[in-house]
C-alpha cells in the first residue's frame, strides 16, 4: 500500500474514503489502531500503518480489534479500529458490553457495510447495531465529509464517553475525491483510573450502569435535534419542488441530489439517535415525505412508530444502491408522472447480453491443485469457508457444497457428520480452511471436532496471507503489518496443540498432485479427525518465486481437456470439436494454449496431461529470423 504521508494543512489530496478517515485518524492524535482485513475497509488500516506516531496492527479477528482498541480508550488514548459489517458481528460481544462501561478516551468503530454485495456473503445493515449497542452513528456522504465525520466522531466520543459508529459503504470507502486536509493535533492520554464499578462487568455493577447508558441515549437525542450534521438543504438556487421531501444519510443522499436537486432534503450525518422532532418538522413542510435509506427500513420504521407520515419501502427496494436509475422511476410513479426511460445499459434496466466471465483463482494459485484433487474425489461432502477458496464451488471444480461465514466451515462439517441421514452414512466429510480464516475464527471449530470425536477431514490451506483482501500479513507468515519479522505460527503443532493425533497431521506440497489425491485418499479413510496442511504461498506475494513457464506442444496435444480441469487461467482453449470413438461414443475435445507470459512453471497442467504435450517453453525451438544485410 502506498504510503499517504503527511502534507501541510490546508492541502488538497486525492482520496478514497478509506483513506480520509486514516488521515483524520492520524489528525485526531490517535495511540492505537487496529483492525482484521475485509472488503471494503481493508485500505484504513493499511493506510494508518504508514503514518507515524500511531500503534497500528492486524488482529487476528474483528473481535480482538476491538478489545484492544477499548483497551486503549480505557487508558485515555484515542483508538480506533475498522471493519467490515459481518465483521462487527464477530466484535459484537466486546460493543454490547463496553457499551456500558463507556470510555476515557475517544473510541471510534468504523464499519464498512457492502451495500451491492461487491465482496461480501450477506448484505446487512449495520446500523442495527447502534440501535441495538445504544451508541451514536455517523454516516458521510462523501470523502471529505469522511475525513471531516471520523474527527468530530472523536470530539462526540469523549464528550459522551460513549464509543461512536462511523458507517461507511462501499462506494464511500473506494471512491476517490479531493479532500482538503490538517495537521495532527496531539492528544495527552489521561491514564488508566482503576474504578471496578465501571470497568468490571459483573451483574451488579452491568445493572448499575444500564440506566447510564439510557440517560446517555437521551443527551444525544437531544443532541441529534441541533447538531449541525443533521442539516435541512432547500432546492439549488431557490427552486424549491415541495411535492416530495427526502429523508436520507449517508451515499444515498448524494444519488438524491443528484436526481432531484430542487427538492428539499433533510440530510442525517448523525443518524442515530433519530432527531424525530426536526423530521416531524421538515415532513410538515412537503406534500409527501420519503425516506431514502439503503438496505433495511430501519429509520422509516422508526418514524412510522412516532406517528410521522412518511413513505419508504413501499417504493423504494431493500436491495442494492438507491442509484438515480432507482430513484427516478420510484418518484415518477409516485407522482404519477411518466415512467422516464433509462439509459440503455444502466443497472436498472434490462441486462445487456455479456460474455459470462465467473470469478476465478489466480495463475498457478496452490488453492488450484487442491480443488483438482477434491474433484477427483467421489462420495464426498465438502464444507467451505471465507476466502479465496470459496471460488472452488464453481467451473471446472464444482467441489464446495456449504459456506457461510468466517470459521463456519469446521463446525458445518461436524453437524454434517453427526447429522447424517442413511443416504450420507458412507459419505466422506472434508472441510477446507485457508490459514487466516482458521486463526480468525476456526481453531475453536477444530477443537470442537477433535472434543466431540468427529468424522472430518480438514484441509488448511496455507498460502502466508489474507489472500482475498489483498494479501496482507497475519499470524502465520511471520511478518507484521509493517512488514517487520515477527512470530510465526506452527500450524502444524497448533492443530496438534488442539488434540489432533500427530500421524493424523500431514503438510503437503498442494502443486504434487499424486501425493496430495493419496493422502487425501487414505485420511477420508478413518473415521476420526485428520488434518492435511497445504503449505505453498499466495503467488501474489513477495514469499513466491516463479519457474520457468510452460508450452503446449501443438501436434502432440489430442485435446483431452485435462489440464483445464486444474482450473487455470492461464490456460485458453484455441479449438473445439467433437469425435466418434470406434465404440460409438461422441467425445467433446479441447485443444489449448498456455499463456507462457503468464505462466509461472507451477507444474499443475503437466501432471494431468495424458500425452505429455505440455513441456518447458524455453525447450521448443525458437524461430530464427534471418538477418538484413
Amino acid at each position: 500500500m502506498a504510503a499517504v504521508m503527511p502534507a501541510p494543512a490546508q492541502s488538497r489530496l486525492l482520496m478514497s474514503g478509506n483513506e480520509a478517515v486514516a488521515r483524520a485518524v492520524w489528525e485526531s492524535g490517535v495511540k492505537v489502531a487496529a483492525a482484521y482485513p475485509g472488503t471494503p475497509a481493508t485500505e484504513m488500516l493499511e493506510v494508518i500503518s504508514t503514518y507515524p506516531d500511531i500503534y497500528s496492527d492486524w488482529s487476528v479477528n474483528e473481535k480482538t480489534s476491538l478489545e484492544v482498541a477499548f483497551g486503549a480508550a480505557m487508558a485515555g488514548s484515542r483508538s480506533f479500529c475498522a471493519m467490515k459489517h459481518v465483521g462487527l458481528n464477530v466484535a459484537s460481544d466486546a460493543l454490547m458490553t463496553l457499551t456500558l462501561t463507556g470510555v476515557a478516551g475517544g473510541l471510534v468503530i468504523a464499519v464498512a457495510d457492502d451495500v451491492g454485495l461487491s465482496s461480501s456473503q450477506n448484505e446487512q445493515d449495520s446500523r442495527f447495531w447502534g440501535r441495538f449497542a445504544h451508541v451514536p452513528i455517523m454516516e458521510p456522504a462523501d470523502s471529505q465529509e469522511a475525513y471531516e465525520y471520523t474527527k468530530l466522531a472523536f470530539e462526540l466520543s469523549e464528550r459522551f464517553q460513549t464509543p461512536v459508529i462511523l458507517r461507511l459503504t462501499t462506494r464511500i470507502c473506494h471512491v476517490k475525491a479531493l479532500v482538503t486536509v490538517g495537521e495532527r493535533v496531539p492528544h495527552v492520554a489521561a491514564g488508566f483510573k482503576k474504578e471496578a464499578a465501571r470497568w468490571v462487568m459483573v451483574p451488579g455493577a452491568a445493572a448499575k450502569r444500564i440506566p447510564l447508558m439510557f440517560e446517555r441515549e437521551g443527551k444525544l437525542r437531544e443532541e441529534a435535534e441541533v447538531t449541525a450534521l443533521n442539516v435541512t438543504e432547500r432546492g439549488e438556487g431557490g427552486k424549491t419542488d415541495r411535492r416530495v421531501g427526502f429523508v436520507t444519510s449517508g451515499p444515498a443522499y448524494m444519488h438524491v441530489r443528484e436526481t432531484y436537486p430542487n427538492a428539499p432534503v433533510l440530510k442525517l450525518g448523525l443518524s442515530y439517535p433519530a432527531p424525530f422532532e426536526k423530521i416531524r418538522a421538515f415532513a410538515a413542510t412537503v406534500d409527501q415525505c420519503v425516506i431514502v435509506e439503503e438496505v433495511e427500513p430501519l429509520l422509516e420504521t422508526e418514524l412510522k412508530a412516532q406517528g410521522i407520515k412518511v413513505l419508504g419501502k413501499e417504493i423504494l427496494p431493500r436491495q442494492g444502491e438507491l442509484s438515480p436509475n432507482v430513484l427516478k422511476p420510484a418518484i415518477a410513479r409516485l407522482l404519477g408522472e411518466p415512467v422516464p426511460e433509462l439509459p440503455k445499459g444502466s443497472r436498472a434496466s434490462a441486462p445487456l447480453p455479456v460474455f459470462p466471465r465467473p470469478p476465478t483463482m489466480c495463475v498457478a494459485c496452490p488453492h488450484l491443485g487442491v480443488y483438482y484433487t477434491l474433484s477427483q474425489l467421489r462420495n464426498v461432502t465438502i464444507s467451505g469457508d471465507i476466502g479465496c477458496y470459496t471460488l472452488g464451488f464453481g467451473h471446472p471444480w464444482n467441489a464446495l457444497d456449504a459456506c457461510i461465514s468466517m470459521g463456519a466451515s469446521m463446525g458445518m462439517a461436524l453437524g454434517l457428520d453427526k447429522g447424517r441421514g442413511e443416504s450420507d452414512k458412507d459419505k466422506k466429510i472434508v472441510a477446507v480452511i485457508g490459514d487466516s480464516t482458521f486463526l480468525h475464527m476456526g481453531m475453536q471449530g477444530l477443537l470442537d471436532i477433535v472434543y466431540n470425536r468427529g468424522n472430518v477431514t480438514v484441509l488448511l490451506l496455507d498460502n502466508r496471507a489474507v489472500g482475498m483482501t489483498g494479501g496482507q500479513d497475519n499470524p502465520g507468515n511471520g511478518r507484521d503489518i509493517h512488514g517487520e519479522t515477527a512470530p510465526r505460527v506452527n500450524f502444524a503443532q497448533l492443530v496438534k496443540a488442539l488434540g489432533v493425533k500427530p500421524e493424523r497431521v500431514h503438510e503437503v506440497n498442494p502443486y504434487e498432485l499424486p501425493t496430495l489425491l493419496k493422502t487425501l485418499r487414505e485420511e477420508t479413510k478413518i473415521p476420526e479427525p485428520s488434518v492435511i496442511i497445504t503449505n505453498e504461498p499466495c503467488v501474489l506475494i513477495t514469499d513466491y518465486h516463479k519457474l520457468k513457464p510452460y508450452t503446449v506442444i501443438d501436434d502432440k496435444c489430442t485435446g483431452c481437456g485435462n489440464c483445464l480441469d486444474t482450473g487455470c487461467p492461464a490456460i485458453h482453449v484455441t479449438k473445439r470439436d467433437r469425435v466418434t470413438k470406434p465404440n460409438g461414443k461422441e467425445v467433446d475435445l479441447a485443444f489449448v494454449r498456455i499463456e507462457s507470459s503468464v505462466c509461472t512453471g507451477c507444474s499443475l497442467c503437466v501432471q494431468p496431461c495424458a500425452p505429455d504435450a505440455i513441456v518447458h517453453a524455453d525447450t521448443v525451438a525458437k524461430i530464427s529470423v534471418m538477418k538484413k544485410f
